[in-house]
């Protein structure tokens, strides 16, 4: 079943951040709860016009983590006609796109709310100490690899080990995205980093530098898709879900059938002919940043290059302002945030990017953008793309 343009985003909201955390010392729930106030405000809608909810993940509130959609929709007195809990980390906010819009154009829903929040940073839980030992995991875990980062330092070796790739290369990466980080008033980094700054800072996991790695911040974010139908109902102007494709290749690192082809290629593929357009036709890219070598494998993935290119793909600062792919426009999870799971904050920021709402780093005369969110260890996808009329 095709949902191209059967639903679009009207909606979309976030919460402020200092120094990566909420102010006030906010809960997990009441920071979820203002972004979707906001997000609604947004739509010029109430949660009274909410039938969908779409919840994955509650950090930082232990005991309902299986609940989430539950716990939300309580939290903020909506009762549901359809609900979602899709939990395939990164990725699941991408999924929950394609799983809202295939609800409405079933007529099981006609508002649906996106809805995702961490307090990880304010209450220091982020664990690095592995994947729970169960089913592959267990040749891991019980050996030390650190997680995520050992995980994603196997991807770097094997991608470097094949193609010639680089630290100067994945270093670029960083770089670019620190220079959109500086147009963003609300990003956690702003300071100029170069190359050299990647590379000299701490080694994390080899080849993976300090500076290679995302950061660990709070946050909250929602958004909101309606049907065709209440778009004429909305304060601004839709934002259309033209194509979405998921998938997963494996739970833990080792079980991964090839490291440097990641599962955006079903997904990418998916969501590229659901739309109908091609990789020329997009204006901009919002890649899932858990570290560099993320994006890398994501690009190459998805078809933006061949396999072992994206290292000469990136050069030159190509995905930084000024540069002819602009990518991870708000800074990304390397500058800007990244509460434990980043992927509603790129469907967010394509939509301000479609709806031109981005001041100094807007891209110009931009209608087509794609989201791309990646979880676990390389191991689920989801690709989204969004246009406008």
């Amino acid at each position: 079943m095709s949902i191209k343009r059967s639903a679009a985003i009207v909606g979309v909201g976030d919460v402020e951040l200092e120094n990566g955390k909420v102010a006030g010392g906010k809960s997990v729930l009441q920071i979820q709860a203002i972004a979707a106030k906001r997000a609604l405000d947004d739509a010029g809608l109430t949660k009274d016009d909410v039938d969908g909810m779409f919840v994955a993940g509650l950090w930082g509130l232990p005991g309902v983590g299986s609940f989430p959609s539950v716990v939300m929709s309580e939290y903020l007195g909506i009762n549901p006609k359809f609900t979602d809990s899709t939990q395939i980390g990164g990725s699941a906010f991408e999924a929950h796109v394609g799983h809202a819009a295939a609800a409405i154009k079933a007529g099981l829903c006609e508002v649906a709310l996106i809805l995702y929040g961490s307090t990880q940073r304010s209450e220091k839980s982020r664990s690095l100490a592995g994947r729970p030992p169960t089913l592959t995991a267990q040749y891991e875990t019980p050996f030390g690899l650190p997680s995520p980062a050992g995980s994603y330092a196997m991807a770097a070796n094997r991608h470097m080990h094949e193609y010639g790739t680089t630290a100067e290369d994945l270093a670029e990466i960083a770089v670019a995205t620190r220079k959109w980080a500086q147009l963003n008033p609300d990003a956690m980094m702003k300071d100029s980093l170069t190359i050299n700054d990647v590379l000299n800072s701490p080694m994390i996991c080899d080849p993976l530098h300090l500076l290679d790695c995302c950061l660990v911040t709070d946050g909250a974010g929602a958004l909101v898709i309606v049907s065709p139908d209440r778009v004429k109902d909305c304060r601004k102007k839709p934002v259309w879900v033209l194509g979405q494709g998921e998938s997963h290749s494996h739970w833990s690192i080792q079980a991964m059938p090839d490291l440097t082809v990641t599962s955006a290629a079903i997904s990418g593929k998916t969501a590229f002919e659901m739309a109908g357009v091609t990789h020329d036709e997009i204006d901009f890219v919002q890649i899932y940043d858990s570290f560099t070598i993320t994006v890398l494998l994501t690009l190459e993935s998805l078809g933006f290059c061949k396999r072992g290119e994206g290292g000469d793909f990136v050069k030159n600062q190509r995905t930084a302002p000024g540069g002819d792919f602009p990518m991870n426009t708000n800074g990304g999870g390397l500058s800007y945030a990244h509460p434990g799971m980043y992927g509603i904050f790129l469907l967010i920021e394509a939509v301000r990017q479609l709806r031109n709402e981005c001041g100094e780093r807007q891209v110009q005369d931009a209608k087509i953008g794609l989201v791309n969110g990646t979880g676990g260890t390389l191991s689920s996808t989801s690709v989204v793309i969004l246009g406008r009329d």
